[in-house]
């Protein structure tokens, strides 16, 4: 739901970029899970403190005290679990349901799995992993995803496979 940017004053604030449709959201979680990108391991804060300011999160967490210990933070994931988010309409999705998932072309061929999205200010745009290494950047539009099959873990996408 969002990703921790910069420590904010010296007393332990940050500032998170909001990475949901509503940047409000996570000021309702009276508890935040937080996870860096090099593990899949989650952990749970109590929130002492939000609020928005110039499109940004601030925040305050019991255990972080220092800006050190904020600066710690960057980059880490922000996010509270799944059975307290609202329910979504037919076509929505949450992104961290569509990790893992196979992208696949209109020619069948399999792009390679989705790694994460990244925020583009436009729209967000889908982190795919090439079989051979590197990535493939796609634009999370109608224009380039057909169609999501949650059932079978695939997303179908006009896009080339050589690009």
């Amino acid at each position: 739901m969002g990703r921790i940017a910069a420590p904010h004053g010296v007393r332990g604030a940050f500032k998170v970029l909001p990475l949901s449709a509503d940047p409000t959201s996570l000021l309702d979680f009276s508890q935040w899970w937080l996870r860096a990108h090099d593990t899949d391991a989650w952990t749970s804060h109590r929130v002492r403190a939000t609020r928005v300011q110039s499109g940004m999160i601030l925040a305050e967490l019991d255990g972080v005290a220092t800006r050190e210990a904020a600066g710690a933070l960057r980059g880490v994931s922000v996010g509270v679990p799944a059975e307290l988010l609202p329910a979504l309409a037919e076509d929505e999705f949450y992104q961290s349901d569509l990790v893992g998932m196979t992208v696949v072309n209109r020619s069948g061929d399999v792009l390679g799995p989705v790694v994460d999205f990244v925020e583009s200010g436009a729209h967000p745009i889908v982190r795919v992993a090439r079989a051979e290494g590197g990535q493939r950047l796609i634009p999370w539009v109608a224009q380039y995803v057909d169609r999501v099959d949650v059932a079978a873990r695939r997303i179908e996408v006009d896009w080339p496979a050589d690009y």
